[in-house]
C-alpha cells in the first residue's frame, strides 16, 4: 500500500477561532504528500470541516498529528455549540479515491486509533472500520454526545472505548474514527427561528425513520442569522442526491409555511454530483466551483503525487 491517494475528513469542535482553524490545516500541511483541500468554519455549530488527502503511507501520520494539536488548542470543558460530538476531534474518517481500497481504508483506521488512544483518547470505530455491529453508525456511537458518555464510559460495558482508556480525556473528550465512501454534507437553510420546524423536516426525510434512501438528517437552529437549518449526510449520492434531498425538504418545509433561504455544501462533492441547473444550486451560499472534488485535487498538483 505505498501508492494512491486517500482522503480524510476531520470534523473539529471549533467553529469560532479562525486563528486555531488554521494552525490545525498547517499541522496537516506539514507532513509530506499532504495536500488540504478545503476548510469549512460554522460559528453556530461550533464546528470545522477540513478536508484533506494525502498518500496511504503518510495520511496516519497528517491526520494524527492534527489530533494531537487539536488535545491542545481545544478545551471540551469549554465547549458549546449546536452540533452533537464526542471530542476535541469528533470524527476522523478515511475515504478511498485512487489506488486504493476500502480495506485499506479500514486498517488505516485501527492504524490511527491505535496511535491517537497513545494521546489518552478513548477511540470508537464506526462505519467500515466498526469492530462492533452496534457501532456502524455514527449517530449509535454518539449518542447522548459527550456529556452521557463521560457518565457511562466507565461503568457500562456497551460504551467501553474499542482503543485506549477507559475514562473520556479530561479536555479532548473521545474520538470516532471511520472508513467510508465519499458522502455529501448538505444543509438546507430555512426562513424560520421554530427549530422544531426543521427537526421534525429532519426526521421526515432522513432513512431511518422511512424518508429518503442513505439519508441522515438533523435539525439545528442557526441562532446568529435568526434561521434554522436541515443538515443532511447523503452517503450514496447515486441513489439520493443533492436534487431529490432539496426537493424533499423544500416539500416539507412548504407544509410548515416555510421557505428555503439557501443551501450550503460542506467539504467536497464529486463534479458529477452536481447539476447547475437545480434550484438548489442556485441557492448555494458558498462557492460552487471551489467545491468540486476534482478541481481541488488540481490544485494541489504535484504534492500528492506518490
Amino acid at each position: 500500500m505505498t501508492r494512491g491517494l486517500v482522503e480524510c475528513v476531520p470534523n473539529f469542535s471549533e467553529g469560532r477561532k479562525s486563528e486555531s482553524v488554521e494552525r490545525l490545516a498547517q499541522s496537516i500541511e506539514t507532513v509530506e504528500t499532504a495536500c488540504v483541500l478545503d476548510t469549512h468554519m460554522d460559528a453556530d455549530h461550533n464546528r470545522s470541516v477540513i478536508t484533506f488527502v494525502a498518500s496511504p503511507h503518510m495520511i496516519v501520520e497528517a491526520a494524527t498529528r492534527a489530533v494531537a494539536l487539536a488535545t491542545e488548542l481545544i478545551d471540551m470543558r469549554q465547549h458549546s455549540g449546536q452540533h452533537p460530538r464526542l471530542g476535541a476531534t469528533d470524527v476522523l474518517p478515511f475515504v478511498p479515491l485512487r489506488g486504493v481500497t476500502m480495506s485499506d481504508c479500514v486498517a488505516l483506521a485501527h492504524r490511527a486509533g491505535a496511535r491517537i488512544g497513545e494521546l489518552g483518547i478513548p477511540v470508537y470505530f464506526y462505519e467500515r472500520a466498526a469492530l462492533k455491529a452496534d457501532r456502524v453508525n455514527l449517530e449509535d456511537v454518539r449518542r447522548g454526545a459527550l456529556e452521557l458518555l463521560r457518565e457511562e464510559i466507565a461503568v457500562d460495558p456497551t460504551r467501553a472505548p474499542d482503543m485506549g482508556p477507559l475514562s473520556v480525556h479530561e479536555s479532548a473528550g473521545a474520538i470516532a474514527i471511520g472508513a467510508r465512501p465519499l458522502l455529501i454534507a448538505f444543509n438546507v437553510n430555512l426562513r424560520s427561528n421554530d427549530v422544531t420546524i426543521a427537526r421534525k423536516i429532519a426526521r421526515a426525510v432522513r432513512a431511518r425513520h422511512g424518508g429518503l434512501p442513505f439519508v441522515k438528517a438533523l435539525g439545528f437552529e442557526l441562532r446568529s442569522r435568526g434561521l434554522v437549518q436541515v443538515s443532511m449526510n447523503l452517503v450514496n449520492y447515486e441513489v439520493t442526491g443533492l436534487h431529490q434531498a432539496y426537493e424533499a425538504v423544500r416539500a416539507q418545509a412548504e407544509t410548515f409555511g416555510v421557505g428555503v433561504v439557501g443551501t450550503e455544501i460542506v467539504g467536497l462533492v464529486p463534479e458529477n454530483a452536481l447539476d447547475q441547473s437545480a434550484e438548489y444550486f442556485r441557492k448555494l451560499e458558498n462557492s460552487s466551483k471551489d467545491k468540486i472534488l476534482e478541481s481541488r485535487l488540481q490544485v494541489c498538483g504535484g504534492k500528492v503525487e506518490t
